[in-house]
């Protein structure tokens, strides 16, 4: 017993390692797929697949060993002991126990694929209900919790009807064990009683083949359990080889690094569509623009008109479908990918926030950065007021989301965390749009500061957003409608942004005064 004990423990202590290790390889290589894998999947589907999947193998490798060694040791000892005692009754128990082997071996697979359609619909019920915890308050809002009662039941009662099929395919292996021992019963006591009968054998011989059937079967049983483990392992094992073998859409990147300092952003002749629509469906359309290092460029137009898509760009999130996109003349895909997301900072209107201390949030749970540094930057973004009144400091945990954060002191994190990584290139997607004003001129002051000698690429549904910056850029169905520095465009009465600026005016202007009249055609112009 002690050294059955030692075994198990050191079999689970093994295959948990194991899986451990598993779990971090298989994040690290999701992690590095492209987008459009990404976005075709749910979070909660995602866990399933890397926790759920690894999981079945763990505790597949904790006692496989240990109890299939176990009861092939113990079957080949109660043969060897039958042969030496009776080799007529050795025989035929050998028999019995290679047939139910054999037959075993045949149907060990027999619930591989059902177990693969039961992970599947497990993999989606976890989605389905993560999808529904994050939109928990739209939902809430918009009353749609019986309608997602009754979606929920429809995913439920699919998983209810994988699993069971997969349960019954497993246990075909099962069934076939114990059948041939209720077989190999039956023959024994026949036979038995039989040659009683006919004085061939004592009713103690029977008795000992009897028993030793029985001892027979109990590591035989052992083994079929282990084998219905097996089944559900093959098929977490099939989905785990699956995720390893899928590969990231983006080819490898080189090895060029990106000098130091403001960076330059030069695109050229950039075409792009998404990979699930086909050419005619571009969603940039020979964009061409060249800002230098240094300086701000304001992103305009309508939504839609491929403005994220042109910043996804810059992180390499996707490659250009035709043209090049150079960093201080790197072409992206030349650059080292890490090191090239290193360089470039982003802030977007919802921030994403960890559970976790402000201090893992503002340097993404890097342990090396600075304590000092980290409080100077802090200062430096508008928020020591607002650290000094905490009373951990640095340790205040963070809810997931932000919860306990307002906008803008969530947009204000963001901004510290950008200025920690020290970019060259930052890109900022409208951050200031959820704000008031008074937390909005703290915004502004703050982004003053995070854009001081850095190239920065502004991306603005509002044109107050865009007055700090240098260049204008306004994009219109994937293509530049209008480009050129900020003064000049503005002074330039048939310009594009001149029209916007007016019509903004005049939208303010119908707003103070009660006059919504207009309103439809200058919001349709800002548009």
């Amino acid at each position: 017993q002690l050294l059955s004990a030692a075994a198990t423990y050191v079999a689970a202590s093994v295959g948990w390692t194991a899986t451990n290790l598993l779990r971090q390889d298989l994040t690290e290589h999701t992690l590095s797929l492209d987008m459009s894998f990404h976005n075709a999947r749910t979070s909660g589907e995602m866990i399933e697949r890397i926790d759920g999947d690894i999981t079945s193998l763990s505790n597949f490798l904790s006692v496989f060993t240990v109890r299939v060694v176990g009861g092939i040791l113990l079957v080949v000892g109660i043969l060897v002991a039958l042969w030496l005692e009776d080799p007529l009754t050795g025989g035929a128990l050998t028999a019995f126990a290679v047939l139910e082997l054999v037959v075993l071996s045949f149907t060990r697979r027999a619930g591989v694929p059902a177990s693969n359609l039961e992970r599947e619909a497990n993999a989606q019920l976890f989605g389905f209900i993560e999808e529904r915890l994050q939109g928990l308050d739209d939902l809430r809002g918009n009353g749609a919790g019986a309608y997602t009662m009754h979606r929920f039941g429809r995913v439920m009662r699919t998983a209810y009807r994988d699993t069971r099929r997969a349960w019954m395919l497993r246990s075909v292996v099962w069934l076939s064990s114990y059948g041939l021992f209720v077989v190999g019963l039956a023959v024994t006591v026949g036979t038995s009683i039989y040659l009683v009968q006919r004085g061939a054998i004592t009713v103690g011989a029977a008795y000992m083949v009897f028993q030793y059937l029985l001892m027979l079967h109990e590591p035989i049983e052992q083994i079929t359990q282990q084998l219905q483990e097996l089944q559900k392992a093959a098929a977490g094992m099939t989905r785990v080889g699956e995720l390893f073998a899928t590969r990231s859409a983006l080819p490898p990147g080189g090895a060029a690094r990106l000098p130091a300092g403001a960076l330059g952003v030069r695109f050229e002749d950039v075409r792009f569509h998404y990979l699930d629509v086909d050419d005619s469906q571009l969603t940039l359309k020979g964009v061409s623009f060249d800002l230098a290092p240094g300086k701000r460029l304001g992103l305009l137009g309508r939504t839609g008109s491929g403005k994220t898509t042109l910043t996804r760009l810059l992180f390499r999130l996707y490659d250009p479908t035709h043209g090049r996109v150079l960093l201080s003349g790197v072409d992206a895909r030349h650059a080292d990918l890490h090191h090239l997301r290193e360089r470039i900072g982003l802030v977007t209107q919802d921030v994403q926030l960890f559970r976790g201390t402000l201090r893992d949030n503002l340097t993404f749970f890097d342990p090396t950065v600075d304590d000092a540094h980290v409080i100077e930057v802090v200062h430096e973004m508008g928020l020591g007021a607002w650290l000094e009144r905490q009373e951990d400091g640095l340790d205040t945990v963070i809810d997931s989301g932000g919860r306990n954060l307002s906008a803008g002191e969530a947009q204000l994190i963001a901004f510290a965390r950008v200025f920690l990584k020290d970019p060259g290139l930052v890109v900022l997607d409208e951050p200031s749009s959820r704000l008031d004003p008074a937390s909005e001129r703290r915004l502004q002051a703050a982004m003053d500061r995070l854009l001081e000698g850095r190239t920065a690429i502004v991306i603005a549904h509002r044109l107050e957003t865009v007055e700090r910056v240098d260049e204008i850029l306004v994009l219109d169905g994937g293509t530049v409608a209008e480009s050129g520095s900020r003064e000049r465009l503005a002074a330039d009465p048939g310009s594009r942004y001149a029209r916007l600026r007016r019509a903004a005016l005049s939208l303010d202007l119908n707003l103070a005064s009660g006059d919504r009249s207009a309103d439809a055609d200058i919001l349709e112009d800002l548009a």
